[in-house]
């Protein structure tokens, strides 16, 4: 035989190694099950007497001792083992009707092991499926039945009592050490699944916050460029109606290229916000630098193109979190949007920034109508909450006692917003 080939009359030693493995899984996965749920647990159990029950005529039939059970102890015999069938449905009732024959069985000192399996799966259900309290107390009528028993059919056999206690004690304790096992294994079972469930929801949870982001993104950058377009191309078609004889061509030719100019920077933003949605590595980097305060001239410089006479103020010491730019960014993007919007033809509009005591505050004022009242709410002063709220900030909108508008945000300067991240 060549040495590099395996003998075929002998194991795989990769087979024994797999099935014991199996094998000791199925062990395990029956030990941990709640007999309480298992499928075909009726059916299951009627096998089981059935099949202890022939094992318990087998041993009777054996015996040669004189001990072989008469008409009535056979009768006694196979009723210890019907109950069996219910030991999983009735466990204590089951185990009582199994010790009502298998008494008189021994008492009237037939064959003493015939019934012993029935018996011993009898007390074992109890075990495992009952409180340790409740065990104890079965254990110790149990046994003290089989000493009365024992006593009077065979006082002089201690050697078999001992034997028999033993027995009784090795098998509740062996139930009880079952059902602790369940008990365990269930609790590990339910701190896996109460993990599961957290980790949904905490799934959940982040992909209810990146679209509630991205609907305030594509709204702020929405709502600027089509406000400013929609004024601009106003603007053009008033110079076209105005004097068609003297057409000022430079004033269109502007009016155009500021809607030119928009649209390229709506695309550009607009592209940007689209990588993030196809970013499969969910990179907060994909969109590149957010604005912060350094983009408020450009904002300004927009609202001025759309008819707004608006004056800027920043004055701000110390360098501010990225988080806190990019909110305050689009606190005064939605401001004015609603200032060109809302406040009338050429609203005058004050703009604010500045910090104190370790809070960037916002203040965007204009002298116009305001919105009207009667109108569809829109989403700017939630999104412009949301903003606040993101960086720990607040934020307060209304009509001002003097005619117009304010819209007035507080955005604190601490370690946690330098930290976080901008939505």
């Amino acid at each position: 035989m060549d040495a590099g080939r395996p003998d075929p009359g002998s194991a795989d030693p990769r087979k024994s190694r797999t099935g014991n493995s199996r094998t000791r899984d199925g062990v395990i996965t029956a030990l941990s099950r709640d007999p309480l749920t298992r499928p075909h647990a009726f059916r299951n159990d009627a096998v089981l007497a059935a099949c202890t029950a022939a094992l318990g005529v087998a041993l009777a039939l054996l015996t040669d001792d004189g001990r072989r059970p008469d008409a009535l102890g056979w009768v006694l015999l196979l009723a210890a083992h019907v109950p069996l069938a219910w030991r999983r449905k009735r466990p204590l009732p089951a185990l009582l009707a199994a010790l009502a024959p298998v008494v008189p069985y021994h008492a009237l000192d037939n064959h003493h092991g015939a019934p012993v399996a029935a018996t011993v799966v009898a007390l074992y259900t109890v075990a495992a499926t009952g409180t340790p309290r409740r065990t104890l107390l079965i254990g110790t009528v149990v046994i003290g039945t089989t000493l009365t028993v024992n006593a009077l059919t065979n006082p002089d056999g201690f050697t078999e009592l001992v034997r028999i206690t033993g027995w009784v004690v090795a098998v509740l304790f062996l139930g009880l050490d079952v059902r602790y096992y369940r008990q365990y294994v269930a609790a590990i079972v339910e701190r896996a699944e109460r993990a599961e469930r957290t980790r949904e929801e905490e799934a959940r949870r982040r992909v209810a916050e990146e679209r509630l982001r991205m609907a305030r993104d594509l709204h702020d950058l929405l709502a600027h460029s089509i406000t400013l377009i929609g004024l601009q191309t106003s603007v053009a078609a008033h110079v076209l109606a105005a004097d068609p004889d003297r057409l000022d061509r430079a004033a269109v030719a502007k009016a155009l290229d500021d809607i030119a100019g928009t649209c390229r920077t709506a695309r550009g933003e607009l592209r940007a916000t689209l990588e993030v949605l196809r970013d499969s590595g969910g990179t907060e980097d994909a969109r590149g630098p957010l604005a912060g305060l350094d983009g408020l001239p450009d904002l300004v410089e927009a609202a001025r193109l759309a008819g707004a006479r608006v004056e800027h103020r920043v004055r701000v010491a110390e360098p501010v979190p990225p988080a806190v730019g990019a909110a305050a960014y689009r606190v005064v993007q939605e401001a004015l949007t609603n200032a060109v919007r809302h406040a009338g033809p050429k609203p005058a509009v004050r703009v604010d920034v500045s910090d104190r005591d370790g809070v960037l505050h916002i203040g965007v004022t204009d002298d116009g109508t305001g919105p009207d009242p009667g109108g569809t709410p829109g989403f700017g002063l939630v999104g412009m909450r949301e903003r606040a709220r993101s960086v720990g900030g607040t934020l307060e909108a209304g009509p001002r006692e003097a005619g117009g508008f304010r819209v007035t945000a507080a955005l604190p300067l601490t370690d946690a917003t330098r930290k976080g991240r901008a939505r």
